[in-house]
């Protein structure tokens, strides 16, 4: 096994939340090996949320994980990048209750470490190698996480609006190519719906900037794209950070169809459920 990871220091952001629309303050910190990946509320006394599945408490329009009554939102951008960055220790401090959206994608966590730069810890990975085929399903729905030797992804989405359609996208993930394959990929929403959200307190901090803005069959701020099919490869971004909580690394096939946060998250939920289901590898 490779030695777990770090960064080697601390580093610093600004930005809007994506639904309380406020300012937040985002410090990113080195972790002792072991930890995992922590969310403090700074602006809650300093109180710890661990960043794992069985954390989970909501996952309308973002994964939110909680301890007590510390809640922390829209976490998977930022998980999915500590993912893509190989990162299994760090300190995620917020004077508020979500990181700030940035650029809505993961390239700007991504710049962020990238700027703190990664140190090994006295400390093998683990990870979790899937033995037999866990599935769960909604409706149209579904998520699947098969055997196989290595950690690969694929996702397939369809919607009405002609400005995404049916779109797949699948890739073997790897450092280099979840840069460059997932990480640029914009959140997206319907403009349509933004101002019934507002009024939830939900996407305050949503903008044209950040979110690729669909109306009716056209994207306002097309401008944007990085891809064709940014909005599949942003859902396999989500998946990712998703499947982050799981702990550790996963050796195995991610399949998802019309899969979102809720489905992603009952997905480890059951995995974790029958010990028979996985097997935990570390060296030695």
């Amino acid at each position: 096994m490779t030695p777990r990871r770090t960064i080697a220091h601390e580093v610093s952001a600004e930005g809007i939340a994506l639904h309380v629309g406020t300012a937040v303050r985002l410090t990113l910190s080195p972790a002792a090996a072991g930890s995992g990946v922590v969310f403090r509320r700074n602006d809650l006394g300093g109180a710890e949320v661990a960043a794992r599945y069985d954390a989970v408490t909501q996952t309308n329009l973002g994964t939110m994980i909680a301890a007590g009554e510390a809640q922390v939102g829209v976490i998977e951008h930022l998980m999915a990048a500590a993912a893509g960055a190989e990162i299994d220790d760090l300190v995620v401090s917020l004077d508020g209750p979500e990181p700030p959206i940035l650029d809505g994608d993961a390239l700007s966590y991504l710049a962020l470490f990238d700027q703190a730069g990664t140190v090994e810890q006295p400390m093998a990975r683990s990870a979790i190698q899937v033995l037999r085929a866990v599935e769960v399903s909604h409706q149209e729905a579904r998520a699947a996480l098969l055997p196989a030797p290595t950690l690969s992804f694929e996702m397939e989405i369809e919607f009405r609006s002609a400005a995404i359609g049916r779109q797949c996208f699948g890739f073997a993930f790897s450092p280099a190519a979840f840069r460059r394959e997932i990480a640029p990929a914009r959140t997206f929403g319907d403009v349509g719906e933004l101002e019934t959200l507002k009024k939830m307190n939900r996407g305050r901090g949503a903008s044209l900037a950040n979110t690729l803005a669909i109306e009716g069959d056209r994207v306002l701020n097309a401008a944007l794209m990085r891809f064709p099919d940014e909005f599949v490869r942003h859902k396999l971004l989500d998946a990712i950070g998703d499947m982050a909580l799981a702990g550790a690394p996963l050796l195995a096939r991610f399949e998802g169809v019309r899969s979102g946060h809720a489905l992603n998250n009952a997905l480890l939920r059951k995995l974790f459920s029958e010990p028979a289901n996985y097997r935990i590898l570390t060296a030695g």
